[in-house]
């Protein structure tokens, strides 16, 4: 375990990765940026790390010991609220998915490219901040409601638990309502990037919500699937 303080106020990223010569250089290339970086090499210790620190930003390889990536990211998704960034296999899709469906933000495949990491922080941090200062904090559509400012949602005022990843994209829908939003645009404001046909998260992330939100997941009334275009959330009366 390694800490490096700064003094200011740099974003604080807790890498947990235990190929010690990666964690190393991904600290070194993010302070050059920077950023204040905390390494753990532990899977163990990764769950207890990442609540005690409240990092603005995790760094979280897939294949840990002591405990995975994806039981530590299930275990803290409800008692941490900042980006979780899962470290995958390049080709392994289902890794992929299954990051996603534990509550990772996003996923850099691995070999790491330090140029596309700093891009993908980045756009994580970007959307935080920009849902918490979005002009108009909360929507209201019927039971439903979203506040941007304390980034929560309520469906009949019982608070509703979602991951960041899930609310940036349920406000991002719910503050479009009654615009179809592709899949392009989604990716362009949420992930910084192009859509490359082939990604599979936003629809992950939307399958979650879904029920969430009251939605009949094979007959939903809220957000709904246009065909060969994106999604629509449907602004009701």
């Amino acid at each position: 375990m390694d800490e490096s303080l700064y003094p200011g106020e740099q974003d604080h990223v807790l890498i947990i990765e235990d190929d010690e010569r990666l964690a190393d250089l991904t600290r070194d290339y993010l302070q050059a940026n920077g950023f204040r970086v905390t390494l753990e090499a532990d899977g163990a210790r990764g769950v207890e790390r990442i609540l005690a620190l409240q990092p603005d930003l995790v760094i979280l390889d897939l294949m840990l010991p002591g405990e995975d990536g994806l039981s530590i990211c299930r275990r803290v998704r409800g008692d941490y609220p900042g980006p979780i960034l899962m470290l995958t296999a390049r080709t392994d899709d289902m890794d992929q998915v299954l990051g996603l469906e534990m509550g990772a933000d996003d996923y850099v495949p691995k070999p790491v490219q330090p140029r596309v990491l700093l891009a993908r922080m980045r756009a994580l941090l970007r959307r935080a901040e920009s849902a918490e200062a979005a002009a108009e904090p909360r929507l209201t559509f019927g039971n439903l409601e979203i506040d941007s400012a304390t980034r929560e949602a309520w469906l009949d005022r019982e608070r509703i638990d979602l991951t960041s990843a899930e609310f940036d994209l349920l406000w991002l829908l719910a503050s479009n309502a009654g615009r179809v939003l592709t899949r392009e645009e989604i990716f362009s404001q949420l992930r910084g990037i192009k859509y490359d046909g082939q990604d599979r998260s936003i629809d992950v992330r939307v399958s979650r919500i879904r029920p969430k939100i009251g939605d009949d997941p094979n007959q939903p009334h809220r957000i709904k699937t246009v065909r060969s275009k994106g999604y629509l959330f449907v602004r009701e009366s």
